[in-house]
């Protein structure tokens, strides 16, 4: 997806978002205009009248864009190519504020991926950067939705931990240097 930071749009629709970063939902009305200040992952993060929202994917049509891609996977898929694709997803996981995917930030501690009945479950342990965000519940979905767009897969567990606590020292070294924490 190409860039569309502080790209002007207008919402053509009455549309669901989330207020950043308190969580909030919230409807925008059609006829609202602002600035898109990061889209990355398939979502977007909106500036409107002096505020922020995440507008997801699924309804990227309101301002104008196109939802992303689906997923795929080869035929007789193993659960490592499962695993793979996962961890791929989840690299579309973004903070709202961060333009930093949530694998990079090293808010994922576990993916597993269990095969029964000719159908597959992911089960995934992740953290947030503070106990207290206010985009937890959101991130978790994003990534419990990104999960499930997975071909076969028909059950996802996302769980929130907090032990061990998230530090700086668990971003990757690429993340560190975006943010000018080396």
């Amino acid at each position: 997806m190409r860039s569309h930071e502080n790209e002007a749009f207008l919402i053509n629709r009455d549309v669901k978002a989330v207020m950043v970063p308190s969580g909030d939902e919230i409807e925008l009305k059609a006829g609202l205009s602002g600035f898109i200040t990061q889209a990355l992952g398939g979502s977007f993060t909106l500036y409107i009248e002096g505020n922020l929202y995440r507008l997801a994917g699924e309804h990227a049509d309101a301002i104008g864009k196109e939802a992303s891609k689906a997923p795929e996977l080869p035929p007789n898929a193993s659960e490592e190519d499962v695993r793979q694709l996962a961890w791929q997803q989840m690299r579309g996981c973004y903070d709202p504020e961060i333009p930093i995917n949530i694998v990079e930030l090293g808010l994922i501690y576990t993916c597993d991926v269990t095969h029964t009945d000719g159908a597959r479950q992911i089960d995934v342990k992740m953290t947030l950067t503070a106990p207290g965000c206010g985009m937890g519940d959101v991130l978790v979905q994003d990534v419990r939705e990104k999960l499930e767009l997975i071909p076969t897969v028909n059950k996802v567990n996302v769980e929130l931990v907090f032990d061990p606590p998230w530090s700086q020292s668990m971003m990757s070294e690429a993340a560190r240097l975006q943010t000018g924490m080396m």
